[in-house]
């Protein structure tokens, strides 16, 4: 049995290093569900014609909710989210690449391939924008 104690601690070890994290998800379901409770609790209760009406910016609502919208409006948000998504995965690359020695051999390597993915990017971009996705004539 002794020869398990030094694993036994180590994993103690690794576990004290989650109470932090678990910690801070305890304390944002707490504060969710204090919202919730509270807002219930001490809330206003009215009902009327005017509450149940639909809200839209404060103007009374006009037409029908199926109204059809041109296609460049999703193609222009998809081009939103691609770009987003490209800065979430720029930034652990140019953290990683801080942490790299300049007379490393992957130094290149990793500017390559983040030179790459900015390229592709643009040349999407590029297609688009000679197609006249970004045009609303």
């Amino acid at each position: 049995m002794t020869h398990l104690a030094p694993q036994l601690l180590a994993a103690d070890i690794g576990l004290a290093a989650y109470i932090t994290v678990m910690m801070l998800i305890s304390m944002a379901v707490a504060f969710a569900v204090a919202n919730i409770v509270l807002s219930l609790i001490i809330g206003p209760r009215r009902t009327g014609q005017v509450k149940a009406m639909t809200y839209e910016s404060g103007m009374e609502p006009v037409g029908t909710a199926r109204k059809r919208f041109n296609v460049r409006f999703y193609i222009i948000a998809m081009t939103f989210l691609l770009f987003d998504v490209e800065v979430i995965f720029l930034y652990p690359w140019a953290v990683t690449y801080a942490n790299i020695d300049p007379s490393s051999a992957y130094q290149p390597v990793f500017l390559g391939r983040v030179l790459f993915f900015m390229l592709t990017t643009v040349v999407a971009y590029l297609y688009g924008y000679r197609k006249g996705v970004f045009r609303f004539d």
